[in-house]
């Protein structure tokens, strides 16, 4: 049975950019949507044309080296904001309009001093002025994740209507459980009029962790397209971590579902967006961390190198790591040691290894981390 596919929507260079310091200049844009064109993604949001005339510049560039993926600007829903991002959009083989407003009451009343019937015909207009420059628009309401059910499946209705292609789910505020999300857009599934002729889509934040959960709840749940960001940059605590999602669809075949992304190159693209944009990845990532694959504790590291899947989930060269690492600590046992001896050359028999174990104690009590070139010194110190 063919998997179904699900779409990834890669927002680095626009929501992962709004991380304060995180600025990034044309060129080094080029740099990253040419390595995300690569990687598989289907579609690269490559900025908010509108906001500055340097954003506009880098939209225009990306559209023009992207073979592959859909590129896609941001807009409000406002008609200056579309007719830029169009303009900026002229030169890409498959270009995306994304437009959208507020749906919660909280956004209706603090932040437009509006109604709910105006909010769905400013963002009906929004669409079908997108319509006249792209055939592909996606409509995000956004705090979707605080929007009544009821009233969100009547705008998603409305938004098709006008002939958005993808409906854009956000949860603005990582406040959403992952049941609470999940069910939020069956709902959608099994009340939207003509839901089957667009696409439902995951943007969620990271504000309590739950931003991969989340997402994934949202492809269980019937949506099929995922929004987010290498290492899982982004506003505030961050976006939904891209290899994230594609590794646990990976690793769970059951979810019959899968995407086009091109694992092996993950590894290398998280140092790539991470160098670029001075943003270093925390050691404990999932995935592209340095410690991802990385084992100290004696009964760990005996469990791997016995056999590797006792302790990993995944096979570290699927993501474009090279290997498992044994890193020697004073948790470290005999198997770790005798493991990494021999890797240098030293094949230290059982009752070498007792004599040598002790001294590697002392000096593992001492220093944070035993490296290759402190091993000959130990095994000396022993003698």
């Amino acid at each position: 049975m063919a998997k179904e596919l699900v779409k990834i929507f890669d927002t680095t260079l626009r929501d992962g950019e709004q991380v304060p310091g995180c600025k990034l200049n044309t060129s080094q844009k080029l740099v990253i949507a040419k390595r995300l064109d690569e990687l598989g993604v289907d579609v690269i949001e490559a900025g908010f044309p509108v906001s500055s005339p340097g954003d506009f510049k880098s939209v225009v560039e990306i559209s023009k080296i992207v073979n592959n993926a859909t590129v896609c600007g941001l807009s409000r829903a406002v008609e200056n904001d579309i007719k830029v991002a169009a303009e900026a959009l002229q030169f890409a083989k498959y270009p995306r309009i994304h437009t959208g407003i507020g749906t919660s009451d909280s956004h209706i009343t603090h932040k437009f001093n509006s109604s709910r019937d105006k909010i769905i015909e400013i963002g009906f207009n929004a669409v079908k002025y997108a319509k006249s420059f792209v055939k592909d628009v996606e409509f995000y309401a956004e705090d979707a994740g605080r929007t009544d059910n009821e009233f969100l499946a009547k705008v998603c209705e409305k938004m098709i209507e006008a002939g958005a292609t993808v409906l854009n789910i956000p949860d603005t505020t990582g406040y959403c459980l992952p049941d609470e999300y999940g069910e939020k857009i069956k709902y959608l599934v099994d009340n939207v009029k003509n839901i089957e002729k667009a696409t439902i889509s995951c943007h969620c934040h990271n504000d309590l962790g739950l931003a991969t959960a989340n997402s994934i709840a949202g492809i269980v749940n019937g949506a099929r397209q995922i929004e987010c960001t290498i290492n899982g940059i982004g506003e505030r605590a961050g976006n939904t971590s891209l290899e994230e999602v594609v590794m646990i669809m990976r690793q769970h075949p059951n979810l019959n579902l899968d995407t086009k992304i091109n694992s092996k190159l993950l590894f290398d693209t998280s140092n790539l967006v991470s160098e670029g944009m001075g943003m270093p990845v925390q050691p404990n990532k999932a995935i592209v961390g340095a410690n991802a694959f990385a084992h100290s504790s004696g009964i760990h590291q005996d469990g791997v190198i016995k056999n590797r899947e006792t302790y990993e989930i995944i096979n570290p060269l699927d993501v474009g790591v090279n290997e498992s690492a044994i890193i020697l600590t004073a948790r470290s046992g005999r198997a770790a040691l005798a493991y990494r001896a021999k890797k240098i050359g030293y094949n230290l028999s059982k009752d070498g290894l007792d004599i040598v174990y002790p001294e590697f104690l002392k000096f593992a009590d001492i220093n944070k981390e035993v490296s290759d070139n402190d091993i000959p010194t130990i095994i000396k110190n022993s003698i």
